[in-house]
């Protein structure tokens, strides 16, 4: 990188001030307070890096730089596979040698995948030591807990949004079982690389409407939920759904044991420097009965404790159950809306692309999720470009909501990046945005990394930067006092960043 001289950190300052004349320059730099310098100062050294595209500074630049919060971030997604390979050796837990799938430490289990062959090989059940012995097998397990190695070499790999999805399958039956230490590890991660908020998608409450409602009576519900298309009737239906399991012996009680579940992670989180709070969430690609189970068990959740602030759906957007049930699943969360209207609504939307559906699937998800489900924030609005109201949607998400960018994930499962991804015309239109990692573990990312993409691709101003940053604490969930407290600590810590920033602009 080209070094800074004082010339041209008194062109960046010249530039900032709008000033035109040496004569304005004084007196500009005269009236500078000492942040104003260090802030001048720091976005030279921005725009040197940026102009020079030296990667590395960069990734230095943004390592120190504030992040404010992560927002769009999925608990167990966040974790690495290393770290659940320890808990499955805390558990004393087996890893089967043909799938590289957990077997829980049960004798008939272990017994019964000891006993299966693949491709002609005995399988066997392996403790962790047995694994780690060999290094071809672990790595391979790697590639199949996460992103790892996708496409660094040549190997037999499926489809990547499946490689992405698929990983939650593998480290699902590990991933409950230490969530006190998860949330520990999220947040001295978060901490060392200068993020002060999560707010992560924890779990879905657990519920499920089998355990209480009969055969026939579930049977009778899906039906009705798919022939019933207008508001109205599905709002009655969804009246006599929530009230038969409101009455259901044990009901209620399976939601406060989740609350209760909340409460006990949450231990020993929040201090001065860090917050972390939880969304509960929905999986799409299930019969709409247990759907709508989960939304209605989570916005009961979130009404119960502070600490749930927010109702999510997850899973494949492309899923042919979750492409059927779309607009049903946004008329769910219309209904809730109106039942609970202190809940808060983020949504995964427009997660898809042109080739990955058929062109009718890319008309109106982003719009829905706005228009009929009042999401406040939609994650990744990816389909923008193909929906069929765009341009009068942009003007409703630059006035309603903001768009959670997930640089990594976006060019990993639908292949979009550079040009190709919305972000420019979000950009264009100032709809408001921040950058999140959605699932960092699998990715084998973090934050920083998503900043550097951003950065490196699109060349956003300095002051743009910050604004993203302080978009993830201004659009998170957290109530008013959190927010104003976080909003304080990061106006701190951008005023100490800023000042070791102007010391290193001077030595580079």
């Amino acid at each position: 990188m080209t070094k800074i001289t004082i010339g041209a950190i008194i062109v960046s300052a010249t530039l900032l001030a709008g000033c035109t004349s040496t004569q304005e320059l004084s007196s500009f730099t005269n009236k500078n307070s000492p942040d104003q310098d260090n802030l001048s100062l720091t976005t030279a050294l921005y725009n040197d890096i940026v102009a020079s595209n030296d990667v590395s500074k960069m990734k230095l630049f943004l390592t120190q730089m504030p992040k404010g919060g992560d927002v769009h971030h999925h608990y167990s997604g966040t974790i690495y596979a290393e770290t659940y390979l320890d808990w499955v050796q805390s558990k004393d837990w087996r890893i089967n040698s043909c799938t590289l799938r957990i077997i829980t430490n049960n004798a008939t289990s272990i017994a019964k995948d000891a006993t299966q062959t693949q491709d002609g090989k005995q399988c066997q059940a392996l403790t962790v030591e047995q694994l780690l012995a060999n290094e071809e097998r672990y790595r391979t397990l790697l590639t199949l807990w996460s992103d790892k190695d996708y496409d660094n070499h040549y190997h037999d790999q499926p489809p990547p949004d499946s490689n992405f999805f698929s990983t939650f399958g593998y480290f699902g039956p590990v991933a409950d079982e230490y969530s006190d230490i998860g949330v520990q590890i999220i947040k001295a991660r978060a901490i060392a690389e200068n993020v002060s908020y999560i707010e992560t998608m924890y779990s879905r409450t657990g519920v499920r409407a089998r355990d209480y409602l009969s055969d026939q009576t579930r049977n009778d519900y899906v039906a009705a939920l798919r022939s019933t298309k207008d508001q109205n009737s599905l709002d009655i239906l969804f009246d006599q759904i929530s009230n038969d399991l409101l009455n259901q012996t044990g009901f209620s009680q399976a939601v406060t044991e989740f609350v209760d579940e909340i409460n006990h992670v949450h231990s020993n989180i929040d201090d001065d420097n860090f917050t972390m709070r939880y969304q509960t969430y929905a999986v799409r690609v299930q019969d709409p009965l247990q759907v709508f189970t989960e939304l209605f068990t989570g916005h009961i959740a979130a009404t119960s404790s502070p600490l749930i602030v927010g109702v999510n759906i997850v899973a494949p957007e492309n899923h042919h159950v979750a492409l059927r049930d779309y607009t049903l699943h946004m008329q769910m969360y219309n209904y809730l809306k109106r039942k609970y209207p202190g809940v808060n609504r983020a949504l995964h939307a427009g997660e898809l692309t042109l080739g990955m559906v058929r062109p009718k699937d890319l008309l109106f998800h982003i719009e829905e999720a706005r228009t009929i489900a009042d999401a406040q924030r939609i994650g990744h609005g990816i389909d923008l470009p193909y929906e069929s109201n765009s341009l009068a949607l942009l003007e409703d998400l630059k006035q309603n909501a903001i768009i959670e960018i997930n640089l990594t994930s976006n060019e990993f499962i639908l292949g979009v990046e550079g040009n190709a991804h919305p972000y420019l015309i979000y950009d264009a239109y100032d709809v408001p945005m921040l950058i999140s990692t959605d699932d960092s573990g699998v990715s084998r990312n973090n934050l920083t990394g998503e900043f550097v993409l951003l950065v490196s691709r699109y060349q956003p101003s300095y002051e743009k930067v910050k604004e993203y940053v302080y978009n993830s604490i201004k659009y998170s969930f957290m109530n008013k006092r959190d927010k104003d407290r976080n909003i304080q600590l990061l106006d701190i810590k951008f005023d100490e960043f800023e000042a070791k920033m102007a010391k290193l602009s001077l030595k580079m």
